[in-house]
């Protein structure tokens, strides 16, 4: 059986796509950024003369790249637009999102819910997902990882594309073959999108990349995308359209507030008396807003403290119940 299921949680709502326990798909939602679908009037606070794109500021303060500006549009001037990507994180910055005009009328920002309702799903928000691999995907995610029976995949998010390179000691055909399904298996689960290049081993025989090609095509035909074939290095490219953030960018590229925000539904969802105490070193303990606090106080029904342990590794924030 496969459920989609949603966790709203603290500054944060998760989704996943469970079949007999097993994460096939996951996708992280911060509320608060702008999101796909939104349509809102912003202001228009630059643009360069004579061209059609521009940057605009919304009611959040987040800013846009804004394309297709009509000839009227002017630095200053409210304008109606629809956010067409959200903004993607990068090393050191963000990419903006990017935004277009429309004439239709103001749309708040989709939930989590209603995206996926969106893209044909049928979701159900739970409270906390039942027995699944959850934890291991984020973990995954977070290390950049994945291991399959001989090898394993290193996932590297950089400016121009998402690398995955293919590392192991079987013979390269047998490598590069056993690598694909852990490969389409990572990409739904990490719910990359983008441009994504795979470094295979490289192949000298034509009918051993072809081999490739066909067992990549095979396991990503009900996944949107367009691919190149293997070239004599082993390399192959997948673009598919980038909506949001996937999994594996904001753990890897905002793992500082990643991190906060599991420590918060860490703290959500335990048990026994007493207070809540949140462990975490000094850059997870600045993330934790006080307005997110004082809902995981809300919510647990029990006072909230943090401690912090600058020795603590970031992604090895947890949270337990002690004595006040």
């Amino acid at each position: 059986m496969i459920e989609c299921l949603v966790e709203e949680g603290i500054a944060e709502h998760r989704a996943v796509l469970i079949e007999n326990g097993h994460v096939r798909n996951a996708r992280i939602d911060w509320p608060g950024s702008l999101a796909e679908g939104q349509v809102e009037d912003a202001v228009l606070v630059s643009r360069a003369a004579g061209s059609t794109r521009g940057t605009a500021r919304f009611a959040n303060d987040e800013e846009a790249l804004v394309d297709r500006l009509p000839r009227e549009a002017s630095e200053g001037a409210a304008i109606r637009l629809e956010v067409t990507r959200a903004a993607q994180p990068e090393a050191g910055r963000s990419k903006l999102a990017q935004a277009r005009p429309t004439s239709a009328a103001v749309k708040p920002r989709p939930s989590l819910v209603q995206s996926l309702r969106a893209l044909g799903y049928s979701p159900r928000v739970v409270r906390r997902f039942p027995a699944c691999d959850w934890d291991e995907a984020w973990a995954e995610a977070a290390d950049s990882r994945v291991a399959f029976p001989g090898g394993s995949l290193h996932f590297a998010p950089t400016p121009a594309m998402t690398v995955v390179d293919v590392d192991g000691d079987r013979p390269p055909r047998d490598l590069a073959l056993t690598a694909v399904p852990a490969i389409v298996a990572a990409i739904k689960r990490f719910d990359l999108a983008g441009s994504i290049g795979i470094d295979f081993p490289t192949l000298a025989a034509k009918a051993d990349r072809k081999a490739v090609d066909e067992a990549l095509g095979a396991l990503l035909a009900d996944w949107p995308h367009e691919r190149t074939a293997m070239n004599g290095f082993g390399f192959v490219q997948i673009v598919a359209r980038l909506r949001h953030p996937s999994l594996l960018h904001l753990l890897q590229l905002r793992r500082v507030e990643a991190s906060a925000r599991r420590l918060l539904r860490q703290g959500e969802m335990v048990e026994g008396a007493g207070t809540v105490l949140l462990t975490c070193n000094t850059a997870v303990a600045a993330a934790l807003a006080p307005e997110w606090l004082d809902e995981l106080a809300r919510r647990s029904g029990r006072p909230v403290r943090v401690a912090v342990d600058p020795a603590l590794a970031t992604t090895a924030a947890f949270a337990q119940a002690v004595a006040a």
